[in-house]
C-alpha cells in the first residue's frame, strides 16, 4: 500500500454528488493532500438500508453517481480502495429473491444461512448465548421461501441478509466483486464484516480459526488478481495484533479513543504502551463512516478477566467525557437512541468529540500521521466537521450525525479555515518527506509526554505529545510541537494551527 495520506468519502457528499464531482474536488481543493481515496459503497443501491453495505448488485455502479469509467478515470491520480461486503447482501438481491419465491429450489438456496444451516441438529440456549454480534438480540430473523418461514441469520440489519462463504454459490458471488474490482483499476480491497462471515456451531462465530482460514483464502485469491486487502474488526486489542499477522493490513481501531482518553486526562503512558505492542502494517483512523470505537481499548466483551489499554471505569468516563464535549449531540445519536443498535460505537464526528478545539483536533492528526501505519482521514475529519444535529433529526440514523452532505460553496468556506488549511499542510509534509518510508523511534517521558521521530535518507521529523498541556485553564494551548528538517538540510520547528509546516 502507498505510503501516503488517504481520504476516506462517500462518492455522493462532496460536491454535486457523483464520481466526477468527488473526483474534481480531491483533484483541486485537496491537490497534494490526499493521494489515496478509499470511496465508501457506491454500488446498486448506494442509499439502501445501511448507506450502501446492503448492496442488491455489488458489480455495478449506481448509476446516479455514475459507472465503473469514472472509477477508472479517478484511478489516473489516486490509489483507489472499494469495499467488497464479505458477510451479507441486500435481501432485495436477485439472489435472495429467487429464495423466496422459489425456496429449496432455488439454486441460489445454498447461497444463504439459516439457523439450521449451522445448527442442523438444533440449538442450545448456551449455542445461542455464545453467538457474537454487534447488536443486540439473536442474529435472525424471519423470512418466508416458497410459503416455509425460516430463521434467515442476520447479523447487522433484517435486510442484511448473511452469506454462506462455504458454498460454491457464496463463493462464486464473492470471486465476482474481485474481478470486478480488478478490472476497474482499484488497488486495495478493504474485507467488510469478514469478521463474521464464516459460521460455525459451538463457537462465538465471530474471529474463530475458521473466519482466518476464510481471511487467508480471501487474500490468496486477491493477490492472484493484483489486490491487497485490509481487514476491517472491532475487536479486543490483543486480537487486532493476532489478526494484523495473518493479514496484509489491519485497521488500527485502538488509536482514536486512546488519542482521546489522552487529550481528557493528560496521560501517555496508555498511548505509550500501544505504540510499543501496537501492529506497524496498520491503516491508522481517528474517524470513519461509523462511530467511534471504544471495545477496541477495553477488555475483552467475551473475556472480561482479559484486561484492556485502559480500565473499563476509564472508557465509560471517555464516554461520558465526549457526551459532555458535544452538550449531549453524541448521546442523542448512540446507543439505544437514534435507531442506533452499534452499542460499542460512539456516533460523533471526531472534532465535535474533542470540543471543536482546533489545537486538539490538529495534535491528534499529527499523532495519527507520525505513528507507523497509512493515514486515512475521513471526508468530514478533512474538513474538521462538527455534528449535523440537522441530518440527525431527519433520518433518525445515528451515524448520520458525521455523515454530512458538503456543496462545492459549503468546501471552500472550510477550505479557508485556518484548522482545515493547517490539516492539509500537515498532509503535505506527511506525503513529502522520506522520512516518513525510514526509520521510526518514540521515546516516552513517563506519563507526561511522548516523542515520535523519523529518519529518512534526506530528512526528519520528530513530534513531540504533551496531552496535560492543553488541560483546565490552558484548553487551547498547543499539545504537540513538530520539528523537522528538509532535503536541503534546513531545520524548522512549526506550530501546528498558526504557522503550519510549508514543503517547497
Amino acid at each position: 500500500m502507498k505510503n501516503k495520506v488517504q481520504m476516506i468519502t462517500y462518492a455522493d457528499r462532496l460536491g454535486d454528488g457523483t464520481l466526477k464531482s468527488m473526483t474534481e474536488i480531491l483533484r483541486t481543493r485537496f491537490d497534494g493532500a490526499y493521494e489515496g481515496v478509499h470511496i465508501l459503497p457506491f454500488f446498486t443501491p448506494f442509499d439502501g438500508a445501511d448507506a450502501g453495505f446492503d448492496p442488491i448488485d455489488h458489480t455495478k455502479v449506481d448509476p446516479r453517481l455514475g459507472d465503473w469509467d469514472d472509477v477508472a478515470e479517478l484511478s489516473k491520480t489516486h490509489n483507489i480502495m472499494v469495499d467488497a461486503i464479505v458477510n451479507h447482501m441486500s435481501w432485495q438481491s436477485t439472489q435472495f429473491q429467487d429464495v423466496l419465491a422459489k425456496g429449496e429450489e432455488s439454486e441460489y438456496y445454498p447461497m444463504f444461512l439459516t439457523m439450521s444451516s449451522v445448527f442442523p441438529n438444533g440449538a442450545t440456549e448456551e449455542d445461542l448465548a455464545g453467538i457474537y454480534r454487534p447488536r443486540p438480540g439473536l442474529p435472525f430473523t424471519h423470512y418466508n421461501f416458497a410459503g416455509k418461514t425460516r430463521l434467515v441469520w442476520v447479523s447487522f440489519t433484517p435486510q442484511q441478509v448473511d452469506i454462506d462463504t462455504d458454498s460454491d454459490k457464496g463463493w462464486e458471488y464473492l470471486m465476482s466483486i474481485f474481478d470486478q474490482m480488478a478490472a476497474s483499476h482499484v488497488s486495495y480491497i478493504r474485507l467488510d464484516a469478514v469478521g463474521y462471515g464464516a459460521k460455525e456451531a459451538g463457537t462465538s462465530c465471530f474471529m474463530t480459526p475458521k473466519t482466518f482460514k476464510l481471511i487467508g483464502r480471501l487474500r490468496e485469491e486477491a493477490t492472484k488478481r493484483g489486490l491487497e486487502i485490509l481487514i476491517e474488526v472491532h475487536s479486543y486489542y490483543k486480537k487486532q495484533v493476532e489478526i494484523a499477522s495473518k493479514v496484509d493490513r489491519v485497521y488500527d481501531f485502538a488509536l482514536p479513543p486512546l488519542l482521546l482518553h489522552s487529550l481528557f486526562t493528560g496521560h501517555v503512558e496508555p498511548l505509550a504502551h500501544w505504540t510499543e505492542v501496537r501492529p506497524n502494517n496498520a491503516v491508522t483512523v481517528l474517524d470513519t463512516h461509523d462511530g467511534i470505537g471504544v471495545i477496541d481499548i477495553g477488555s475483552d466483551q467475551l473475556d472480561r478477566s482479559l484486561k484492556g489499554l485502559i480500565p473499563d471505569e476509564d472508557v465509560d468516563n471517555l464516554v461520558n467525557t465526549i457526551h459532555a464535549n458535544t452538550h449531549g449531540e453524541s448521546q442523542a445519536a448512540t446507543g439505544a437512541a437514534a435507531s442506533n443498535l452499534d452499542l460499542y460505537q460512539v456516533n460523533s464526528t471526531y472534532y465535535s468529540a474533542l470540543g471543536c478545539n482546533d489545537q486538539h483536533y490538529l495534535a491528534a492528526r499529527a499523532v495519527q500521521f507520525f505513528l507507523p501505519g497509512v493515514p486515512q482521514v475521513y471526508y468530514v475529519g478533512a474538513l474538521a466537521g462538527a455534528n449535523d444535529m440537522d441530518l440527525l433529526r431527519r433520518s433518525n440514523v445515528g451515524r448520520d450525525i458525521n455523515r454530512h452532505y458538503y456543496t462545492v460553496e459549503e468546501i471552500d468556506e472550510n477550505l479557508r479555515r485556518p484548522v482545515v488549511q493547517a490539516l492539509n499542510a500537515l498532509c503535505r509534509l506527511r506525503n513529502t518527506l522520506d522520512a516518513f518510508d525510514g526509520e521510526f523511534s518514540y521515546t516516552a517521558d513517563g506519563d507526561k509526554s511522548i516523542a515520535l521521530s523519523w529518519q529518512g535518507d534526506a530528512t526528519s521529523a520528530t513530534l513531540v505529545f504533551e496531552p496535560g498541556r492543553g488541560l483546565g485553564a490552558d484548553n487551547d494551548a498547543p499539545v504537540a510541537s513538530l520539528s523537522w528538517t528538509d532535503a536541503n538540510g534546513e531545520h524548522h520547528t512549526d506550530d501546528l494551527l498558526n504557522n503550519p509546516p510549508t514543503v517547497v
